[in-house]
């Protein structure tokens, strides 16, 4: 009833962690029933090893990678680094590069963690080349946002892949294909979508 403002929500909060709620839940399929009576749980352990692990483990693996090179400092390190090499002076340039970047890093870690990851090195790039960082990092969110071809890239396409029904060749094709279109679409209409950003 007091929301987050309760002592209760405090002391919970304070002891249990994503990754300790995410233990619990998953204990707990095995614990409530579904029918008592006949001894059915929500899940059996026959049910759970047929999970695909591995797609869960990698999803897993993309989420932790951008956020240690977001909490570490690395992202804005190799920002810098990037502006001081290539000495970028063209906005819609910038803005192509981080979308495109986005994009790829989106189909190995999770759409968050791939804004969280690029956000933090664009920014720098384009201070560097005497430009507003609005529009290239919008690029970045945008492009961050796709994640068509690998399994890892969002939940949707784990679930696809750990069907067993789409093979990883397939999706690749089909991804490549909306990656591009959507990259056009980006540097054609992210000068539009800054204009009505700032405009509000």
């Amino acid at each position: 009833v007091a929301g987050d403002d309760s002592s209760v929500y405090a002391v919970v909060a304070s002891r249990l962690d994503e990754g300790t709620v995410a233990i619990i839940a998953a204990v707990l399929l095995f614990l409530l029933p579904i029918s008592w009576a006949e001894r059915r749980f929500t899940l059996n352990w026959n049910e759970a090893a047929r999970i695909d692990w591995g797609t869960v483990i990698l999803f897993g693996s993309g989420i932790v990678l951008g956020t240690l090179l977001s909490e570490t400092g690395l992202a804005e390190v190799l920002g810098t680094g990037i502006a001081g090499t290539f000495g970028f002076t063209s906005l819609l340039l910038v803005s192509g590069i981080s979308a495109i970047i986005a994009i790829l890093i989106s189909e190995t870690t999770s759409n968050t963690a791939s804004a969280t990851i690029v956000v933090p090195i664009v920014i720098p790039i384009a201070q560097a080349a005497g430009l507003d960082p609005l529009i290239p990092a919008l690029a970045a969110v945008f492009g961050a946002s796709f994640g068509f071809m690998m399994p890892v890239s969002t939940p949707q396409n784990a679930v696809v892949y750990g069907s067993g029904m789409i093979p990883i060749t397939k999706m690749v094709r089909s991804g490549i294909f909306f990656d591009v279109i959507g990259l056009i679409l980006i540097v054609l209409l992210i000068p539009i979508m800054a204009g009505i950003f700032l405009a509000g």
